[in-house]
């Protein structure tokens, strides 16, 4: 039995591949999310967190986070829920928009995906400044390396592209 040594470049194809697939997850996680937004109320939010921090509040009635949460929920504003909503909407269909043109190897897809995926951790990375978030720059660092799998695999394709022609 022969072994198949697996290229270095065929390594980074393989993480680019994984890479927007989580992200065209994440993308369709987005859009359901918006969506749910939309649909819920404030009553249903600040219900659903008393609900998630009642047994907490019970063993520990001076919780941070509990509290932290329910002040939250509490100012919730239908202008936030507005916001929120057409926020994870559009960046979830922007994202799955790309995420697709990728998937197809559609050249215009890949400098397109780089300049949004860079637009939107310019936005995290203002968002952070703010908010501290762990998440925020989890997500960043995700989008840095996807956008550094894909000029690589823009150049290479566009190489081969060159060289067929």
């Amino acid at each position: 039995m022969k072994m198949k040594l697996v290229s270095k470049e065929d390594k980074i194809f393989f993480a680019f591949e994984v890479s927007i697939i989580l992200k065209g997850i994440h993308s369709i996680l987005e859009i359901m999310g918006g969506i749910l937004i939309f649909i819920i109320n404030k009553t249903f939010i600040v219900s659903a967190v008393l609900s998630l921090t009642q047994e907490e509040l019970s063993e520990d009635p001076k919780d941070l986070i509990a509290h932290y949460l329910i002040n939250n929920s509490n100012s919730f504003s239908t202008n936030s829920q507005h916001f929120i909503a057409l926020y994870l909407l559009s960046h979830g269909i922007i994202k799955l928009f790309l995420i697709i043109g990728l998937f197809r190897k559609k050249l215009w897809a890949y400098p397109a995906s780089i300049i949004v995926f860079s637009l939107f951790i310019i936005y995290q990375l203002y968002r952070y400044y703010f908010t501290h978030s762990i998440w925020l720059l989890l997500f960043t660092i995700f989008d840095v390396v996807i956008i550094w799998l894909t000029l690589h695999e823009y150049r290479h394709r566009k190489n081969n592209y060159i060289k067929a022609h």
